[in-house]
């Protein structure tokens, strides 16, 4: 019985991989990979648009930097304004951006490739939420656990209980949605109760970084970013073959040799570090996670969209937001969380009126 289904599924892996039109660089006779035409492009741009979008965050406004400074920065350190600019009031919160938005954009697509759910995204199954409450509990007892750990606990405990609550893990968009849902709720008010036992100004500090802001950041957050994407961005990377197989369903993943089961789990365990180290660092913002997997996907045409288009749609979705209301002038600091919940909830409906037609949930 394992033999036809095994030879069936090297069939469908093998057209899968001629339709891809991949190729392969090997360096030496050891060391290879396979890349497609497409997904290098798409790559490049996408990594351009970011670029692009840090250069108008340095330069817009009365005290952005000017494009001569800009250049100049090549050649040489910047200097007075340019230099408090740069190191203080714009560099590090672009670049927590972009290492928030790597992380989401990650978290997002293995939450997506292991469960085949776009509706599988951290803010769907309580992992934000959770992760929220994770960090907000360290006002309660500060000095016991550093926030981006309690993050990840938290942001594991959430997703842990929606894995048993549904009964059938992540299998079922409508039990995931319910069970999400409630794990929220919890989280929600958790996270209700640090607020109404802190102080006043502890208790704005907390509600604003709740709605997702990017506002104040320094380069202890990009640290905090840079050695998580630095640890998890390897192993996510070196997982990709078996998501690959994974996203072709379970019997066929176990046809062709993947432990499925551990691969989903490594997945998801790699999934709430990003997710948690994210928020930590600069609040539960909305939706960056479920509509990069899904963007990356349109862009390279492809069934699974790996790791780095969706780490790069992350990081533009994040770094083009937060650069949008930074130039909104309402007389207050718009949270970027604000922002993106309301264009990530309009796509939210999409979907759910997607899988709806199909049956599925």
């Amino acid at each position: 019985m394992s033999g036809p289904r095994t030879a069936s599924g090297l069939r469908t892996a093998s057209r899968l991989r001629t339709a891809s039109g991949s190729r392969t660089f090997r360096v030496g006779k050891r060391v290879s990979f396979r890349y497609r035409g497409r997904s290098v492009l798409v790559s490049l741009l996408l990594t351009a648009a970011v670029l692009l979008v840090g250069a108008f965050t340095l330069t817009a406004g009365d005290l952005g930097l000017t494009w001569r400074e800009l250049f100049g920065l090549a050649v040489s350190p910047p200097e007075g304004s340019a230099s408090f600019v740069l190191e203080r009031l714009r560099g590090p919160r672009f670049l927590t951006a972009v290492g928030a938005g790597i992380a989401f954009g990650v978290a997002g697509s293995l939450f997506q490739t292991v469960t085949r759910n776009p509706l599988g995204s951290p803010e769907v199954v309580g992992l934000t939420s959770g992760a929220a409450a994770g960090a907000a509990a360290t006002t309660l007892w500060p000095g016991y656990v550093p926030v981006p750990i309690a993050a990840i606990l938290g942001g594991a405990i959430a997703v842990g209980l929606v894995w048993v609550s549904t009964g059938r893990g992540f299998a079922r968009p409508g039990k995931l949605i319910v069970a999400g849902i409630g794990v929220s709720a919890v989280a929600t008010a958790l996270t209700s109760l640090a607020m109404t036992t802190v102080g006043e100004q502890q208790a704005q500090t907390l509600a604003f970084y709740l709605n997702g802001s990017l506002a104040s950041r320094s380069w202890s957050h990009v640290a905090t970013l840079g050695v998580a994407l630095v640890l998890v961005l390897p192993a996510a990377a070196a997982l990709q073959r078996q998501l690959n197989v994974v996203s072709l369903g379970d019997d066929m993943a176990e046809a062709l040799g993947v432990r499925v089961a551990r691969t989903r789990t490594i997945a998801i365990l790699l999934a709430v570090v990003m997710a948690a180290v994210a928020v930590s660092v600069c609040g539960p913002v909305a939706f960056v996670a479920l509509v990069a997997p899904q963007i990356a996907l349109r862009l390279l045409g492809v069934s699974s969209p790996g790791v780095v288009a969706p780490a790069l749609v992350g990081a533009l979705v994040l770094t083009l937001s937060d650069f949008t209301v930074q130039q909104i002038d309402i007389g207050a600091a718009l949270p970027v969380g604000i922002f993106t919940a309301a264009l990530g909830s309009l796509y939210l409906g999409y979907l759910l009126f997607g899988e709806a037609r199909k049956g599925v949930l």
